[in-house]
């Protein structure tokens, strides 16, 4: 009797919900004293405007490579002025927004089509490099978050900090 295995498409999509739900829950932990925090040497930019950042730039990646194809890209959300709990409701929509994308890849053969906006080219369109490139560039600010937060004295709670690492938990939810 052999075993069977889940389609590559589900495991692709569930590694993307993940990763999305690790960004979501850290973001809705950080404690509201450090939301407007500037970055050291960096005045300008603040916690809140690289938490920002994060659905932004998925807009922006839905928006390139997916409306095209039917996938509407979400609003933007002010860096200067979102809160919280109005960040993660972005960050919600934005995740379905990239898992539309990674869908999209996986029923085109493991390859997003390209579209014609897509002029730029620093990613590979298959849909494991995107998914690669997408983690990689969430958990990349998530550090600079950590790292920022401990150059200003704040402390994390565990809720923030179990959310980078406790995958697993996270995963299937």
């Amino acid at each position: 009797m052999g075993s069977r295995r889940a389609p590559l498409s589900d495991l692709v999509l569930e590694a993307w919900r993940t990763n999305a739900r690790v960004t979501e829950e850290f973001v809705g932990a950080l404690p509201a004293a450090l939301w407007p925090a500037p970055f050291p040497e960096s005045p300008r930019r603040t916690i809140r405007g690289v938490a920002a950042h994060l659905h932004n730039a998925r807009c922006r990646w839905i928006r390139t490579l997916g409306q095209e194809h039917g996938i509407r890209p979400p609003a933007l959300v002010d860096p200067r002025k979102v809160t919280r709990s109005q960040l993660v409701a972005a960050l919600r929509r934005s995740s379905r927004g990239i898992a539309a994308l990674l869908e999209l890849g996986c029923e085109r053969g493991g390859t997003i089509p390209p579209s014609r906006r897509y002029g730029w080219r620093n990613l590979a369109l298959d849909v494991a490099h995107v998914l690669t490139y997408f983690v990689a560039h969430e958990a990349h600010h998530r550090g600079q978050i950590v790292m920022v937060s401990r150059q200003l004295n704040h402390r994390l709670p565990p809720s923030a900090t179990a959310a980078l690492w406790q995958w697993r938990n996270r995963s299937k939810r």
